[in-house]
């Protein structure tokens, strides 16, 4: 009853939100799109990842703060870090999981906005072309997922990465788990036009602001701690592109890391659903802001002058912020 029901009510809310996102044409792998931004032209939005277990592990719970949140700011859209449908993605376009762990839970007011959405290990364990498919997009029109694209907002560029094939343990060491490499071997081919594309991408960026998405860590403290291939390949593209938050999943928690010797911060957004309590490797404290082993998820709020983050938990209890601000100049 309530499938008939609400997906009739999404589409209309969408058609919108869906209009004023415009596809530019590029040569470069990355698609790109452009996001509209508030009247003023600020921007605000939420993160979650780790969440695709059908209202389980609290997910329900996380959704329902989020739609709460979402009002309060006026959220434009919502990022997904991965890991969207557990344990082992979609089996096909028709999978019901994609209602059961997406359709009905997210269905606050606020949250009928864009999804921008980037694949984990575990959806890329499924058919990874059934989360791509635009006919996901027809059955939800919220459902934006692709391997790597850029949003456009004006004061911010997105630049969403595909970080799954970078792991080495995923290709050497699968155990049992069995992947959907298509669309992705040859790997180092892959991985070398999407490091290109990347570091072309920022380098010709003027936003005022840059935000790196993926799924897996580059720094963190939880159970994955830092993904090796990402600090050794992602990072120092990341560091001479002046990248401001790189923005991830994949440990089961939320935290924050500042970088030593850049302005590059480090933030996860992995409580979507299941977390791991008491799983955590204390980092140093000079850049360790933040980290708490339970659900959540995480809201930013960025205007020309600045940006805001701030971490919810489970019931919507504010348990970090942080801020920074630049100087007003034109990037042209």
């Amino acid at each position: 009853m309530a499938t008939f029901s609400k997906k009739p009510m999404l589409l209309c809310v969408t058609f919108t939100a869906i209009l004023s996102l415009c596809l530019v044409t590029s040569l470069a792998e990355f698609q790109r799109f452009v996001q509209s931004t508030k009247a003023d032209g600020s921007l605000s939005f939420l993160v979650v990842g780790d969440w695709g277990r059908r209202g389980g592990y609290n997910q329900s719970q996380v959704a329902h703060q989020m739609g709460i949140i979402g009002d309060k700011l006026g959220i434009d859209f919502v990022i997904s870090t991965g890991d969207n449908f557990y344990e082992d993605g979609l089996t096909g376009v028709d999978d019901p999981a994609f209602d059961e762990s997406f359709s009905n839970i997210y269905t606050a007011p606020s949250l009928q906005k864009l999804w921008y959405t980037v694949l984990g290990n575990h959806d890329y364990r499924g058919d990874v072309l059934a989360q791509l498919s635009p006919i996901l997009r027809k059955l939800d029109s919220r459902w934006l997922c692709l391997r790597s694209f850029i949003v456009d907002a004006e004061i911010v560029e997105f630049f969403f990465v595909d970080t799954t094939p970078f792991s080495d343990k995923y290709f050497t060491n699968p155990k049992d788990d069995v992947y959907d490499w298509r669309g992705v071997l040859p790997r180092d081919q892959y991985l070398s036009n999407l490091l290109k594309e990347l570091d072309l991408a920022l380098k010709e960026s003027t936003a005022k602001w840059k935000i790196v998405v993926g799924h897996h860590t580059i720094r963190s403290a939880g159970t994955h701690g830092n993904t090796v291939e990402l600090v050794a390949q992602l990072l120092p593209i990341l560091q001479a592109n002046n990248v401001d938050f790189y923005i991830n999943g994949h440990d089961h928690c939320l935290e924050h890391i500042s970088s030593p010797d850049s302005a590059l911060q480090f933030l996860t957004s992995g409580g979507g659903s299941k977390a791991w309590k008491g799983d955590i490797d204390w980092w140093n404290p000079k850049e360790m802001k933040f980290y708490y082993d339970g659900q959540g998820f995480m809201s930013v709020q960025i205007t020309q002058a600045g940006v805001d983050i701030a971490f919810y938990d489970v019931a919507g209890r504010v348990l970090h912020k942080w801020g920074t601000n630049k100087q007003l100049f034109s990037t042209i």
